[in-house]
């Protein structure tokens, strides 16, 4: 691996990894690196290690500023999990390439939400989602990030926000670590098929877990405003790669 390759993925996994981290998307940019790097073959699953690490850094960065609200974590990370486990192993068997475009509608319509109703994507004390719904919609995100990864943390916000009323903040720290959470058991699927490449995944991570540590603060000090634009503009950006790829 050149020195040029080598600093692609670093620098491109701290952008992602900020980005991420407060939205979704990140993976737009280490996506094609990896792909040049070390091939479609193991851009999937080296990926998984960057985003592992990176939300170690998230989980942090949000705990430390107690912005995680644990008690919902675990009822929505047992759904997750299964989801995403399933995922995993349709990916390690199948091409990711349909359901990209199928999610790329899925992300436009999210940054239209939040640029016609940003009072949806502020904290309530209503949520939309109930049970058995709740179960029900965080299996099917758990499923994606399992299967594609990519710019599954639009899914998240839009679950957690909107649908039960956390706030962009709160979500965040939910998000990251509900991430976090599936990776542990996701990950080894990709690793027991061969399809992953340890130093450019674990370059990526470095760099991700420098962006995902600035980003947990600068969401919990700058709020949801902030986290809004980031979110559209990351939206837009994740919609229009996934077409044109």
């Amino acid at each position: 691996m050149s020195i040029l390759a080598m600093a692609a993925l670093f620098f491109g996994g701290i952008a992602a990894g900020f980005i991420n981290t407060v939205a979704g998307g990140g993976s737009v940019i280490t996506i094609p690196v990896l792909v040049e790097v070390v091939g479609a073959n193991f851009a999937n699953g080296s990926l998984r290690i960057a985003i592992f690490m990176q939300n170690i850094s998230g989980v942090l960065g949000f705990a430390r500023h107690r912005a995680v609200m644990w008690h919902l974590v675990i009822p929505l990370l047992i759904p997750t999990v299964v989801g995403a486990v399933g995922g995993a192993w349709l990916a390690t068997q199948l091409s990711a390439g349909a359901i990209k475009r199928v999610f790329a509608v899925a992300v436009v319509l999210v940054a239209l939400t939040v640029l016609l109703k940003p009072k949806g994507w502020e904290e309530s004390d209503t949520p939309r989602l109930r049970q058995p719904w709740t179960s029900l919609v965080f299996l099917g995100v758990g499923f994606y990030g399992g299967f594609v990864q990519a710019g599954v943390g639009f899914l998240f916000l839009a679950a957690l926000v909107p649908g039960l009323g956390l706030g962009l903040v709160k979500g965040n720290g939910v998000k990251v670590v509900l991430i976090f959470g599936y990776l542990v058991f996701a990950l080894p699927l990709f690793i027991g098929a061969a399809q992953v490449d340890w130093a450019a995944g674990t370059l990526v991570g470095s760099g991700s877990m420098i962006g995902a540590y600035l980003a947990s603060t600068m969401a919990v000090k700058k709020g949801a405003a902030w986290i809004r634009w980031v979110l559209v503009a990351a939206a837009l950006a994740a919609a229009a790669r996934m077409v044109l790829s």
